[in-house]
């Protein structure tokens, strides 16, 4: 694996980039969990091996958080990742497919991408145009933290437009994309989830639709690595990426 580290898409903020050996690959775009107010790019290696191994590339991506930033800045700041990434990708290889993805915090950022089209749109970018996502534990209400920014009581559960719940229904066709969540994970957790998956099933959206429930925690397998020193994640994605070819 070759890595490249702190490229900056942005003032401030930067993409730690994992590529695997070879001229064509796919590209995993993903952004890190802790509730919008903590975490960091720089853990994604343990996973992004075992991509490279498997001709995927990973970009980590670092976005704002609060106390500095309020909403939506993380996920602007993401959209705009994405941007930069499908324009500069092209310098380190050809990229064959994009992924998008996030574990908890930055699952419901990649989910508020894949379906309020408004943020990748604003860089002439279809969610669509995403061949794959994964929804690693995010929150398909409004994230408990924008719930607290805007002075409500954080265990609520709101949908509005800032929940990606909110947005399922509105568009005819969504890229594949996969579910994960722990069957012991955050209060609720797991049952916004299902929601959120039976409600894709309402509208018609069930055969691009895939689901991976954890024997865990709340993502605590997101940096760990298996027997084989595997990363644990990686190779939930990848059971799933076979169904895309």
């Amino acid at each position: 694996m070759i890595s490249y580290l702190d490229l900056q898409y942005k003032d401030n903020l930067h993409v730690d980039l994992h590529l695997p050996e070879i001229d064509e690959f796919d590209l995993f775009i993903y952004f890190h969990g802790g509730g919008l107010e903590r975490g960091t790019h720089k853990k994604a290696e343990v996973f992004a091996k075992t991509l490279a191994k498997n001709n995927i590339a990973t970009a980590s991506v670092e976005y704002s958080m609060y106390p500095n930033a309020k909403y939506p800045d993380f996920i602007t700041d993401c959209a705009e990742a994405v941007k930069w990434l499908k324009d500069n990708i092209g310098n380190y290889g050809k990229c064959k497919r994009i992924f998008v993805g996030g574990s908890s915090a930055g699952g419901y950022i990649s989910m508020m991408l894949c379906f309020d089209d408004r943020y990748l749109k604003a860089h002439g970018i279809k969610p669509t145009d995403i061949d794959f996502y994964i929804h690693d534990a995010g929150q398909p209400t409004s994230h408990f933290n924008v719930l607290k920014e805007l002075g409500k009581d954080s265990r609520r559960l709101i949908v509005d437009e800032t929940a990606p719940l909110y947005f399922v229904g509105t568009a005819e066709k969504y890229s594949p994309m996969l579910f994960i969540v722990s069957d012991n994970d955050m209060f609720g957790r797991y049952e916004q989830t299902m929601l959120m998956v039976k409600t894709l099933e309402h509208f018609g959206h069930k055969d691009n639709v895939f689901l991976e429930v954890m024997n865990s925690e709340h993502c605590k397998y997101v940096y760990k690595a298996d027997e084989n020193g595997d990363g644990v994640l990686a190779n939930v994605i990848l059971k799933h990426l076979e169904k895309l070819n």
